[in-house]
């Protein structure tokens, strides 16, 4: 079984980082976005370096993610992991968190040694106005490198994280090159809409406030396998 996040990660991409990896759709704002694993990896490896080389994480520190389906937070998540830390959504001291900038209430009652707020633009754009005791995270990031060498045993939390999305895939049927279409909306963990699409060594189309009428031609055009509606 595996127990390591970055390396699954890696593993999914291996083959053919250039394929389409993660499309998101938001059709409550019309968006659309695909990565590539290539691309998807670009991200994550700065997120790492953030972490490890702006905010000075450890391997098992926690950090705090206060944030909904969405490409850049798969790229949050999977950076984290990357750099071996343990990613909780309940209230704590972390070392690091992230927020959307709609929680950033929320977020205030954390104990956090850094804080980065995220709009969550679709064009990853900066913000205009960040909010107070949060540094903008797309200006951050992007100073970083584009690769990193995460460490060679996953996070405390990883094992039981990929256990349950390799049991996650097994039920959905998943296998590699399968692409999943899911809800994120009614299916938010990432689990569902991230891990266990990677463990199979799957692609996701991740769709937030789908229409419903949408999703058989959406299904059509992006080729999809498996649908989590």
């Amino acid at each position: 079984m595996a127990d390591n996040i970055a390396r699954v990660f890696a593993d999914a991409i291996a083959s053919d980082p250039t394929r389409p990896l993660l499309t998101w759709y938001d059709d409550a704002t019309g968006e659309r976005t695909e990565l590539s694993g290539a691309t998807l990896a670009n991200w994550v490896a700065k997120t790492a370096n953030l972490l490890v080389d702006e905010v000075g994480t450890a391997p098992d520190e926690m950090a705090g993610v206060l944030l909904p389906p969405h490409w850049q937070t798969a790229a949050v998540l999977l950076g984290c992991w990357s750099a071996s830390l343990t990613v909780v959504d309940a209230p704590g001291p972390v070392e690091v968190l992230f927020t959307a900038v709609d929680r950033v209430d929320e977020a205030a009652r954390w104990p956090a040694g850094e804080r980065y707020a995220l709009a969550l633009d679709p064009f990853a754009l900066p913000m205009r106005q960040v909010p107070a005791g949060c540094t903008d995270f797309v200006s951050a990031v992007r100073g970083h490198g584009d690769h990193f060498t995460a460490y060679p045993s996953g996070g405390a939390g990883d094992a039981a994280l990929l256990a349950r999305a390799e049991a996650r895939a097994t039920e959905l049927g998943l296998a590699p090159g399968d692409r999943l279409l899911v809800d994120v909306t009614r299916h938010p963990d990432p689990v569902d809409w991230l891990l266990a699409p990677l463990t199979a060594g799957a692609s996701v189309v991740a769709c937030a406030h789908p229409t419903p009428t949408h999703l058989p031609a959406r299904a059509d055009t992006e080729k999809t396998t498996h649908t989590l509606t």
